[in-house]
């Protein structure tokens, strides 16, 4: 989400709450605000007790960071560009995360393939994908058919709010949506409507 007037970024809440992050230069990325993420944490659980996260199109990791501050135990940032990516590795040192966080230059798709080869199961799934490119639904379908998403896992789907994707992705139900002016939160769970 655009960050306009926002000099800063910062992680709210958990053991690196109030450590100041740094931005990707340019327009090309977009930063969730503060506000929206106090809002989305305080509906997937202010805090947790372990699990593993998955931030797709990393950014500035601040997603990622957040639920590690907030008590997940390990967050994969996937960002195909280096410049994000420097800035995530950046952002997890200032931290001091960095024993707990992994690093994919790569394509979204190719990462996800790669992840599901080593067995992993995410709790949280963060996908914020580029909104002019059509990767959205594309990447929902890819993790429904995975086995990347735990049993009670869920998958944070930041889009348009005039771009909605469907209430089901395969064996991907949605559950819940946060609206923020032009921007969309669509939560996503394993299962379909009974």
């Amino acid at each position: 989400m655009n960050c306009r007037g926002c000099s800063f970024m910062r992680i709210i809440a958990g053991t690196a709450k109030g450590t100041r992050l740094k931005m990707v230069p340019g327009q090309h990325v977009r930063p969730t605000a503060d506000r929206v993420k106090e809002s989305l944490f305080s509906v997937l659980g202010p805090f947790f007790e372990g699990g593993w996260a998955l931030d797709l199109f990393a950014g500035t990791g601040s997603l990622g960071l957040e639920a590690l501050s907030r008590g997940i135990e390990h967050t994969i940032f996937i960002d195909q560009s280096r410049t994000s990516l420097d800035i995530v590795r950046s952002n997890v040192k200032a931290c001091k995360m960095e024993s707990q966080a992994e690093f994919y230059c790569k394509d979204a798709r190719a990462a996800l393939r790669v992840l599901e080869q080593r067995g992993i199961q995410f709790r949280l799934i963060f996908l914020d994908p580029p909104y002019q490119k059509p990767l959205l639904l594309p990447i929902l379908k890819q993790i429904s058919k995975s086995q990347l998403l735990a049993d009670e896992g869920v998958v944070v789907a930041e889009h348009l709010s005039r771009q909605q994707p469907p209430a089901c992705v395969d064996l991907l139900t949605s559950y819940r949506q946060l609206s923020y002016g032009d921007t969309m939160i669509t939560l996503y769970r394993k299962g379909r409507h009974s």
